[in-house]
Parts: structure tokens; sequence; C-alpha cells
């Protein structure tokens, strides 16, 4: 494979900003089509034990027709997509508890989702696919309950900064 300076600037961009937040993914774009991204669902952070009911990560940036595999890493979880997080025309799921399930995303947009059992706790997640641009603002506005909403609210800010989009305030 030909590597050119920009390809590895880009490569080194991502893997930079990934390394800032290991909560983070970032696809890096290639000519090899799709991509699977893998989250985690997980009753304790590994590397923070007083966090509980977690994705990791919980933010992914992904590419139009890229599937994202949900891993039952801890029993009791379960990604479900919210019906009021997602772009016109996109295909929801809904995994069965302890199970992993694959979604593959087509539909460019912003699509939030949760663990079940575990939402009002704050066991919500983020997948920016392509151009967030078509209901990224809906998304931001849709309501929230319990922890899930203080979740959201950081998420959306790491998203906004991922983007290059202005603070709010």
């Amino acid at each position: 494979m030909n590597h050119t300076r920009r390809t590895h600037l880009k490569y080194l961009g991502a893997a930079t900003v990934a390394s800032l937040s290991p909560r983070l993914a970032i696809a890096a774009t290639d000519a090899q089509g799709p991509a699977v991204h893998e989250i985690q669902m997980l009753s304790k952070d590994p590397d923070d034990k007083k966090r509980r009911n977690l994705f990791i990560p919980d933010l992914i940036c992904i590419k139009p027709g890229d599937t994202v595999r949900f891993i039952a890493t801890d029993k009791g979880h379960n990604s479900v997509s919210n019906k009021d997080m997602m772009p016109e025309g996109a295909e929801s799921w809904k995994g069965k508890i302890s199970k992993d399930i694959e979604v593959t995303l087509t539909v460019e947009g912003t699509y939030g989702f949760h663990c079940a059992p575990h939402r009002s706790l704050g066991m919500v997640g983020l997948i920016i696919v392509g151009d967030h641009s078509g209901n990224y603002e809906a998304a931001k506005a849709a309501k929230q309950r319990g922890k899930a909403k203080s979740a959201y609210i950081d998420l959306f800010e790491r998203a906004d900064a991922l983007l290059g989009l202005p603070k709010e305030g």
C-alpha cells in the first residue's frame, strides 16, 4: 500500500484524538470499504471502578455502511436505538439482554442508543455516521430522564468539540 504524507498525517491525527479520550473512537477513512467498530457493554469501567453500567467507547464517528458490533462483555446489558434520536429513514435496533448485536448503519446522521435496563442510570451512547447535520440538533434536543440526561449532555459536549462546533452558552 502506498502511503503519502497526507495519509500518515490523517492517521496520526485520528490516533492523537482517539488517545485523548479512551471513551471515543473515530473511524480512519480508508479505501478498504466498510469497517466493523466494537462497543463493549460493561458493568464496570476497567480503568475506574466507580463508573458503572457503561458503553466503551460511548461516542464513535463512522462512515455510512460501517457496522457497529455491540459486545456483551458483561452480562445484563443490551443495545437499543433511541427512536427520537435517529435520522429519518434509519432502521432501529433492539438487542437481547446479554447478547452481542451487530448493526450496519447506512443512513447518515446522529444515532442515540442505550441499554434498556440501565438507561436511567446513564448507560447511553452516540454514533455519528458521516454527515451528522441532518438530525444532530433534534437528537441533542430529545428529552431524557434520570442520569441519561447528564450523560447525553456530556456526550454532545464531546461530540461538539470533535466536530468543531461552537460551544453553547
